[in-house]
């Protein structure tokens, strides 16, 4: 039933992305260009997913707990600290270099262009080279201690 309801949802997601045009990295990349062809409509987007976010959050959140697990999974860490901005930061770049962000970029593999899955790779990389530099770390961390 899990895979069913995430298959749903992600199916409304991505339909989402596909009729807004957050699949066009041209239509994102033109928000970015306020001096030149600027297009206001990613503002849009982003206020109705703000609005439906935050009306959600509050209807879910009073119920005793989720439907389909036994917790909800909410972050604990309210710290601003480098790892937050500096990944902040690189995905930002990323999008207005690309024109594409993971939540754009995986419903658009779907038109077969080789931008999608070059930014995709470039994703999945950058992810497993996080995770890696990150458990070198925690491996000095524990050798130190």
């Amino acid at each position: 039933m899990r895979l069913i309801v995430a298959y749903i949802i992600g199916l409304v997601f991505g339909t989402g992305i596909a009729i807004s045009g957050m699949a066009n990295p041209a239509k994102v990349l033109n928000f970015f260009d306020v001096a030149g062809s600027w297009d206001p409509s990613l503002a849009f987007v982003m206020g109705g997913a703000l609005a439906v976010a935050a009306l959600g959050y509050r209807f879910v959140l009073r119920r005793p707990g989720p439907v389909l697990d036994t917790r909800f999974h909410l972050p604990g860490l309210k710290l601003i600290d480098a790892r937050l901005v500096g990944g902040s930061a690189v995905f930002g770049i990323g999008w207005g270099i690309a024109g594409f962000c993971p939540g754009g970029a995986l419903p658009a593999l779907g038109t077969g262009r080789w931008e999608v899955f070059a930014f995709t790779a470039a994703l999945v990389t950058g992810i497993l080279l996080a995770h890696f530099i990150q458990s070198l770390g925690a491996r000095r961390g524990r050798a130190s201690a």
